[in-house]
């Protein structure tokens, strides 16, 4: 018998196809487990948290992995150890958008490590598991003893052929032209991320609210499952911040007031509003330890802390202005600037305020295309985007370890916003990456990538279809009144203190991508709305002021960028081009310093080369050309002559290919024999007059090439 007692439960999709969520059969050691199902592809999430914390923690020391297992897809990984590694930069993405979710859902004071690991352990190619991993980590904490202030799942929502669906099958979202991961608790949204195809504020706001009313089931569906768990009935214990209560009302009187006059004061300086605030708080600090010196600094940062993001939130609710002077709607000076790099195939420098992105384009050829090899895709991709976030651009000091989770989602962003422009592949021979480089960072360095990228694109000739600029919205709610203000384009320090951070990047027609998050729990449909009217009359702006450096591509590519040309030839002449073991397209690469790759697709061999000048080149294409071109009758060729034969010659007009120039054919007059008239080398001019249909000859022809000669004439005029 097993040992085991597994509950299951059901949740119906629009469309019929039903998920389960099991618990109680997998990992029973983790605090909680689930295993969420869609068709064939199935999650098993696990959640565990420590008895006890750290002393000197004061956060929530919370990670969440998601990791795709290559067996469950029948697939073995392509690295060299044959095994999973390091989690992809697609396994981190969906990390992060379970992270973004659950973070805001844990009490504040609850600063017990926790970890969330979301495992695919069976593949399913026409179910998308990033759509199922928050509903399986979420699922996991609530039949657990963890406390937890879910339910909450995602789902994703994507537009198809103009109906909106929710977990569409994957072959389905490539005509999607709304593709939105929406997480929400029952009440309220909380997390939007996805990319679209300039769409309208109201076209996304009508996606987000569908997604909505489909994770208020899911949300419904779990709350019933936990009720069923005994263990998650009652949530576990942990000490409470020990409060003073005349300590915070001292520090809140002590600060209150002249951190709001700081904050009203409008200091455009980063540097000036620290040192300012600085004073409020060090000569407290040492006012209270002289009076106290047992003092718990770890409660008097809190208390001093919360007085201070109080203040400042007031100030900006209050006089409707922000920590810099800036009026809500406001954004900061702009300044741009292409061709910056003179060895890169294409450069901007954009710098909005004091963030700075200095980004490049780099044009290569199919070889440079980026291999994906994950256990729910294989393939290619000739678009890459990179960001680099080094921490000078902050001021500080810390060891450069690589790309981190921060990176990957920030580069990803801007990626999926650019994508949504470029010219279509068969338009776009080269394989395109952009590289941002953070140089001074005080908020949304991902909308400043957006915007570098954009005029680097255009700066390198990509015939983009438009610009695109980016900008971050952020919130300050008061939860007692309900009041609010929206900020435009955000300081670093407005983001920390803010609610809300909801980045919206577009076109002058429409939105191309976003990305929201809420650390409060939920955001009504109505400040929604309001936010991204007010981000489309920011981005806008933004757009206006990229024109005045470069509104439209180059007309033509930098001199050092390597031209590309593409042909077809007959697939029977692929190996002809290729040669014995490569040997002949080799040899073509090295004589004419250009790049050729040849494709075998739809019975045609596609021939793509690159070279660095025209002359390089032509002389590639000719050299092609002579090998796989197909003669064509009434064409004129320069051919050579190989043999002479009683009866004519045969004339080689392209590598390989003779054709019989017959004796009749060579000149006007009659000729007995071609002693004296052609030689074997000579070079002629020939037509091709007609290929035998059955035996594929060449006939040809030198005489119709020739003037006739004119008739001798009697000097009475008649024709002799």
């Amino acid at each position: 018998m097993p040992n085991y007692n597994a509950v299951t439960k059901h949740i119906t999709l629009p469309d019929g196809r039903q998920i389960s969520i099991e618990t109680g059969k997998l990992a029973k050691f983790a605090d909680g487990a689930v295993v969420v199902r869609l068709g064939d592809a199935m999650l098993l999430a696990t959640v565990v948290s420590q008895p006890s914390s750290r002393g000197d923690v004061d956060f929530l020391p919370l990670s969440v992995d998601y990791q795709e297992k290559f067996g469950g897809a029948g697939k073995i990984p392509g690295s060299f150890q044959r095994r999973e590694g390091r989690i992809s930069d697609y396994e981190i993405l969906v990390s992060r958008l379970v992270d973004r979710i659950l973070r805001p859902m844990f009490p504040k004071d609850y600063h017990y490590e926790v970890q969330v690991l979301v495992t695919l352990i069976s593949a399913d190619k026409e179910v998308q598991p990033d759509a199922l991993a928050a509903l399986a980590a979420s699922a996991a904490l609530s039949v657990s003893d963890i406390p937890f202030a879910g339910p909450i799942s995602e789902v994703r929502v994507a537009r198809i052929d103009g109906k909106l669906q929710i977990n569409p099958k994957t072959a389905d979202i490539a005509r999607a032209d709304i593709d939105l991961i929406v997480g929400a608790t029952a009440d309220s949204v909380a997390m939007v991320e996805g990319e679209m195809n300039e769409v309208s504020e109201e076209e996304m706001v009508e996606a987000i609210a569908y997604a909505h009313e489909a994770i208020k089931e899911q949300v419904r569906v779990q709350s019933e499952l936990a009720a069923e768990i005994e263990k998650s009935h009652v949530k576990r214990e942990y000490p409470k911040y020990e409060e003073n209560e005349e300590l915070k009302q001292r520090i809140t009187e002590a600060v209150y007031q002249r951190a709001y006059e700081v904050a009203k004061s409008g200091n455009t300086s980063k540097a000036g509003r620290k040192e300012s605030f600085g004073a409020i708080k060090k000569p407290l600090l040492e006012e209270l330890l002289t009076e106290n010196p047992e003092l718990d600094q770890k409660m008097f940062g809190r208390y001093y802390g919360s007085a201070e993001k109080k203040a400042i939130r007031d100030m900006m609710i209050k006089e409707r202005t922000r920590l810099d002077g800036r009026q809500l709607t406001e954004i900061r000076p702009i300044w741009s600037e292409v061709n910056y790099l003179p060895g890169a195939h294409g450069s901007a420098l954009f710098t909005r305020g004091e963030t700075q992105s200095l980004t490049t384009v780099a044009l290569g050829t199919k070889l440079d295309e980026q291999i994906i090899d994950s256990a729910m895709q294989s393939g290619y991709s000739k678009f890459m985007l990179h960001y680099n976030f080094p921490a000078f651009s902050t001021g500080e000091v810390k060891p450069n370890r690589g790309p981190g989770r921060r990176e990957v989602g920030h580069g990803n962003l801007a990626m999926r916003s650019l994508k949504r422009v470029l010219p279509a592949e068969e338009e776009n021979p080269y394989t395109i990456r952009i590289v941002s480089d953070i140089l001074e960072s005080n908020g949304s360095s991902s909308m400043a990538t957006v915007c570098a990228g954009s005029l680097a694109l255009m700066d390198a000739g990509v015939k983009v279809r438009a610009a695109v600029s980016g900008i971050a919205m952020g919130l300050v709610q008061d939860k007692e009144t309900g009041e609010y203000a929206v900020l435009s384009d955000i300081l670093g320090d407005e983001d920390h203190l803010g609610d809300m951070d909801f980045k919206v990047t577009g076109t002058e027609k429409g939105i191309v991508a976003c990305q929201m998050d809420i650390k409060i729990q939920g955001l009504s449909s109505e400040i929604m709305t309001a936010a991204l009217h007010q981000a489309r009359e920011g981005r806008l702006h933004i757009l206006g002021e990229m024109a005045k450096t470069i509104n439209t591509p180059a007309a033509d590519l930098k001199p050092h960028t390597p031209r590309s040309h593409k042909m077809l030839i007959d697939k029977e002449y692929i190996g002809a081009v290729i040669g014995p073991g490569g040997k002949v397209i080799q040899q073509i690469q090295k004589d004419t310093n250009a790049t050729v790759i040849i494709e075998e697709k739809d019975e045609k061999g596609h021939v793509s080369i690159y070279a660095s000048n025209k002359e390089d080149m032509q002389a590639a294409i000719s050299r092609i050309q002579a090998i796989a071109a197909t003669p064509e009758v009434g064409e004129t060729y320069k051919g050579k002559v190989r043999s002479i034969q009683p009866y004519g010659a045969f004339v080689e007009i392209m590598p390989g290919k003779d054709g019989l120039l017959h004796i009749s054919e060579v000149s006007h007059e009659r000729l007995s024999a071609l002693e004296g008239v052609l030689e074997v080398g000579q070079e002629i001019d020939v037509k091709l007059l007609d290929i035998d249909k059955k035996t594929g000859k060449y006939r040809l022809s030198r005489k119709v090439l020739l003037p006739k000669p004119e008739r001798a004439t009697e000097q009475n005029g008649t024709v002799q």
